[in-house]
């Protein structure tokens, strides 16, 4: 019986760490999209409304700041800076 009991307990707790873990994997996919949205156009005017804008348009939970544009994604928070000369939109930045 406790056998049982052991083997039950180790699944459930794999269980629960893979579940977690798939989250992770799924932020990070979406951080990947956010890259990939990014790096796929340019716009040296681009300024922290327009860029706030365009990710708007393609779901994104985003507040224009003075000179970057926040970023709330499933709780954690990126702040992006519009890249100017550089390639792609902007800059990404983890804060949370």
């Amino acid at each position: 019986m406790r056998t049982v009991r052991f083997y039950l307990s180790a699944i459930a707790i794999a269980c629960i760490a893979i579940m977690s873990l798939s989250g992770s994997y799924a932020a990070g996919d979406e951080i990947a999209e956010l890259k990939s949205i990014c790096n796929g156009y340019e716009d040296q005017r681009m300024d922290t409304y327009d860029l706030a804008f365009f990710l708007a348009v393609h779901g994104y939970n985003v507040m224009p700041e003075e000179s970057y544009v926040e970023l709330n994604q499933n709780g954690t928070i990126y702040r992006l800076v519009p890249n100017g000369e550089e390639p792609g939109l902007c800059a990404i930045l983890q804060l949370a």
